[in-house]
């Protein structure tokens, strides 16, 4: 593994986690609304990574080369129910279809997100190190 496999493969791991932080971003800010342009109320979104994999140059073995965001899908959960007679969107019986996001779930997710993230970086940091010490050897 070259040095800048390390470097692509951690700013791999920080470009798929800043996504996934985002979309957390707008599950939370979006926890409230009962009406979307496509209807109904604001569904929760995840995003699905993949592992990249590549061959290795000198052997040809399956090497990683890092994670990717091949896309962002809404949960099918059903909504939350809440009765709430005067809300303009209540429906005949009173009930309200509210958004299947949970605060707690989406604060958990940003968490590990953000350790992730944090990792990846110093993952970043150490290969920067290493390279530096090594043209420091060469002088």
């Amino acid at each position: 593994m070259g040095l800048f496999n390390a470097l692509n493969i951690s700013a791999s791991g920080m470009t798929a986690h800043r996504m996934w932080m985002d979309v957390i971003a707008s599950n939370i800010a979006n926890s409230e609304t009962t009406r979307t342009p496509e209807g109904g109320p604001y569904r929760r979104r995840e995003v699905v990574f993949s592992a990249e994999a590549g061959t290795g140059a000198d052997d040809g073995r399956e090497t990683g080369r890092g994670v990717k965001v091949v896309g962002v899908v809404e949960d099918q959960g059903p909504p939350r129910l809440v009765y709430e007679p005067d809300h303009p969107d209540a429906r005949e019986d009173g009930y309200v279809e509210m958004p299947n996001v949970n605060p707690v779930t989406e604060m958990v997710d940003l968490v590990v997100a953000s350790r992730a993230y944090e990792a990846n970086a110093t993952a970043l940091e150490a290969a920067k190190s290493m390279f530096t010490r090594a043209l420091d050897i060469l002088r």
